[in-house]
């Protein structure tokens, strides 16, 4: 592990997104809560937060942090025929919550994923990413 014992603590916040592609038929049995493993945005959003409180012990080297909030939300892309999925993780520590952020969107999507995978065998989960991350000697940086 990298030796953080001598940064200051700092509030820090990191955001991550993804999304789940899928066929539009599937796209609306989402929206609806109408899968045969039931409402899988609920259960996505619970399972999401559930892997950003774990990050330490999915990913090795990762420092187990006391999480503040973790919050997991989805949106819907009729365009892309996809479902977005936006992790927010906030902290008051030494090191950052980015892998925790996007641990959560991972998970989110594979819970989504696993949910919907038996009327549609053909999603693509994409785009994985990093879009801000705050605090610490860095500050702000937007990615994207």
């Amino acid at each position: 592990m990298v030796d953080i014992s001598g940064k200051p603590e700092t509030q820090r916040e990191a955001v991550a997104k993804g999304m789940v592609v899928m066929k539009p038929t599937t796209l609306e049995l989402l929206r609806r809560g109408e899968l045969a493993k039931g409402d899988a945005l609920t259960v996505a959003q619970i399972a999401g937060i559930a892997a950003a409180k774990q990050t330490s012990n999915l990913i090795p080297l990762c420092h187990p942090l006391m999480i503040a909030n973790a919050k997991v939300e989805f949106e819907f892309d009729e365009g892309k025929s996809a479902v977005g999925i936006t992790a927010t993780v906030k902290t008051m520590g030494k090191t950052g919550v980015e892998m925790e952020a996007l641990t959560a969107v991972a998970v989110s999507a594979l819970t989504i994923y696993d949910m919907c995978k038996a009327v549609d065998p053909t999603m693509c989960i994409e785009g994985i990413h990093l879009v801000r991350k705050s605090g610490g000697k860095s500050g702000t940086i937007e990615l994207g």
